[in-house]
């Protein structure tokens, strides 16, 4: 990595008071081994605990004035990412569920193999088995879609040049309820340099289950809570909408306005 560059790590977090602190202190501790500047940023989704007192002095603390869920507040991180002016911003849950070695060596990898993006392929996932199920799903969906297998379609630890962000966040509605797939998808349709690097994934470092999306905490699930079945088919709707009605409609009109005229 050239010297003047800079990575900006961006985190969306919710009730997540208990793992910040230590996570906060790895990744800077991981960046700083490997004599990289590194700037934080914590985008706390409204919390009801003391995530944004957790992460004060570790990281700049931008508070939502209300809960917009995890979809939102991961695009409202991007952007803030964006107005810091770093040449590389990172993206990573804030629930610890990587090292900071790992997420150090995805921004590393972004300009090692001169790549537009850089997905941390996650390896030993602890997830519930229809959680892994889920994005199984998703990726042979991408596949179908954009005739190009993506390993981790929705992986949280992504690491981006401002250009290609930019590009990514203004394709998708800002409430999108799963910006990480529309980008997958959109890098994959449009021929970016994808580059991966295999990274471990760890069990969420608090131990209250408060912070995970779906209340599922270190309990191993037998079947899928409803809140996620409910939110599955309301994604499966967005990206119909957004990446296959909305795409194909662009096309069509793009092609038609290149079209020759009939006499």
């Amino acid at each position: 990595m050239r010297e003047r560059d800079r990575v900006v790590v961006v985190i969306p977090a919710y009730n997540e008071a208990e793992a910040l602190p230590s996570f906060l202190a790895e990744i800077r501790a991981s960046f700083d081994a490997v004599d990289i500047p590194v700037s934080i940023v914590v985008l706390d989704d409204a919390s009801t605990d003391q995530t944004a007192a957790a992460a004060d002095g570790l990281a700049e603390v931008v508070r939502a004035p209300r809960n917009r869920g995890h979809g939102p507040t991961a695009l409202a991180a991007y952007a803030e990412g964006l107005r810091e002016g770093s040449p590389i911003v990172v993206h990573v849950d804030g629930d610890g569920q990587f090292y900071g070695d790992d997420i150090a060596r995805v921004a590393l990898a972004l300009d090692d193999v001169d790549a537009d993006v850089v997905h941390g392929v996650r390896r030993g996932r602890t997830d519930p088995w229809f959680r892994r199920g889920l994005s199984g799903l998703v990726r042979l969906a991408v596949l179908v879609l954009c005739g190009r297998s993506v390993p981790d379609v929705n992986t949280p630890l992504r690491a981006y040049r401002p250009d290609t962000l930019r590009v990514l966040v203004d394709g998708v509605p800002a409430d999108a309820l799963v910006p990480h797939v529309h980008f997958s998808i959109a890098e994959a349709r449009s021929g970016l340099r994808m580059r991966y690097v295999a990274v471990e994934s760890i069990p969420r470092r608090a131990l209250a289950a408060q912070g995970t999306m779906w209340g599922e905490g270190r309990s191993r699930q037998v079947l899928p809570p409803r809140r996620l079945i409910r939110f599955a088919a309301r994604a499966l709707l967005e990206l119909w909408r957004v990446d296959i009605v909305t795409v194909g409609r662009g096309a069509r009109t793009r092609a038609a306005g290149t079209a020759p005229a009939r006499g």
